[in-house]
């Protein structure tokens, strides 16, 4: 057990040691991690604004392939999304390519679905009812545009919330192919006396959603704005109009739990202790790590375990590159370069030598353009003595990325 311990502070500590090998690696364009760009739309004739931010091991130089995640309201959630993303890539979710969508400009027109004039009783000005024009920008305009300039999979989900989680059921039931996952938070499902939501119903029912997934999130703080006795628990007892928003959420959630032959992978959560207005930040964090359950690094403790054999350990990583092609439908590496390189660093450290080696070579193997696992080599190599193989594996780490900080180790280790 103190093995084990000790082992799992070794390798915490490891990771703090990685940033060295990673400025290395992708130095020629952490200036550009994120950027903001617009694209011009010929199907909504004008400008449309967007940011775009790279994972951390992003490398333009190698053949790495990212899900992505497309947020609408990009701007005003960008904060929510970004603490979440920091805060749970690696165990919870991959490394992954975020895009967030300006919807500042048209909002309720781009995001609603049907066109209305009146809402509850009132004359309703605002244009509306141009979902599925927006939708086609996304698949026809900006999601070429994304392909073309970043290293995208074709794993992708779509984050909306209010209108916006209005628009995102609409996606995934009328354009059900072009998104993998689906995070829909409040969505105003009481629009237009709840017709989409009669939609859904149906085809619920009738259409197949095999390998797609939905997570529905719902604050219930003030489920009615004039009557603070209406909770969760007796919320279908009130028929009004200051209910229907809320009711429409529930209605939708209970059709879905009750028509699991379609194949949705679907949930929901209630948050009693949230507003509208603050219910994205948790809904976005829950329905990512919900969404992607089946990522999480299964048994770590094995890994950790001194005990457990190189045997073993092949069969572990086999058995998560398995899962991870099932769900994103093309290889992926069985676990993130950075736990390869902590692995590696940690067996090292420990004197387990053959181990070590395992980690890094498998680090070669799933990231040959890389250099961080030759670099740890050669520190290795270079703490027994073993110039010559220090020597050996910076220059392979130099043919992959000559830069002059690895040049400098070379000669300083050859004596020049």
């Amino acid at each position: 057990m103190a093995k084990t311990y000790q082992l799992a502070v070794l390798i915490i500590l490891t990771f703090l040691t990685l940033s060295t090998y990673a400025q290395t690696n992708h130095e020629a364009f952490q200036a550009n991690a994120e950027v903001v760009d617009s694209v011009y739309s010929e199907i909504l004739k004008d400008y449309r604004k967007f940011w775009v931010k790279l994972p951390e091991n992003y490398n333009p130089k190698n053949d790495t392939k990212y899900p992505v995640v497309y947020m609408l309201d990009g701007f005003s959630l960008k904060s929510n999304l970004d603490v979440v993303y920091n805060n749970y890539w690696g165990h919870y979710m991959p490394h992954m390519i975020l895009v967030g969508i300006s919807n500042r400009k048209n909002r309720t027109h781009d995001l609603t679905t049907s066109k209305i004039e009146t809402k509850r009783g009132s004359v309703f000005n605002a244009q509306s009812g141009g979902a599925e024009q927006f939708t086609q920008f996304i698949e026809d305009e900006l999601m070429p545009k994304i392909d073309k300039d970043y290293q995208t999979s074709s794993y992708k989900t779509l984050i909306g919330h209010s209108y916006a989680g209005l628009f995102t059921i609409n996606v995934l039931i009328n354009h059900t192919h072009l998104f993998n996952n689906y995070i829909s938070i409040d969505p105003s499902l009481d629009w237009d006396n709840q017709k989409l939501l009669k939609e859904a119903k149906v085809l619920l029912k009738t259409k197949t959603f095999k390998n797609k997934s939905l997570f529905v999130a719902m604050a219930a703080e003030q489920l009615h704005m004039y009557d603070e006795t209406v909770t969760i628990d007796n919320l279908k007892e009130n028929t009004s109009e200051f209910t229907l928003f809320s009711r429409s959420i529930v209605e939708f959630s209970e059709c879905a739990l009750a028509n699991k032959q379609n194949g949705l992978q679907f949930s929901w959560k209630v948050y009693p202790e949230d507003l509208h207005g603050t219910v994205p930040l948790p809904a976005i964090r829950d329905g990512l790590v919900e969404l992607f359950k089946w990522y999480q690094f299964k048994n770590p403790q094995m890994y950790n375990n001194p005990e457990t054999s190189i045997e073993t350990l092949n069969a572990l990583l086999k058995s998560q590159e398995v899962i991870y092609k099932n769900h994103f439908g093309y290889i992926v590496p069985p676990m993130a370069e950075e736990l390869f390189i902590g692995y590696g660093h940690m067996y090292f450290q420990t004197e387990q030598i053959e181990k070590a080696k395992l980690f890094m070579h498998k680090a070669i193997e799933y990231y040959p353009k890389s250099t961080m696992a030759y670099e740890v080599l050669a520190d290795y190599f270079e703490s027994v003595n073993e110039i010559d193989k220090a020597i050996k594996y910076l220059s392979k780490a130099y043919n992959i990325n000559n830069t002059e900080q690895l040049k400098t180790r070379i000669k300083t280790l050859q004596g020049d």
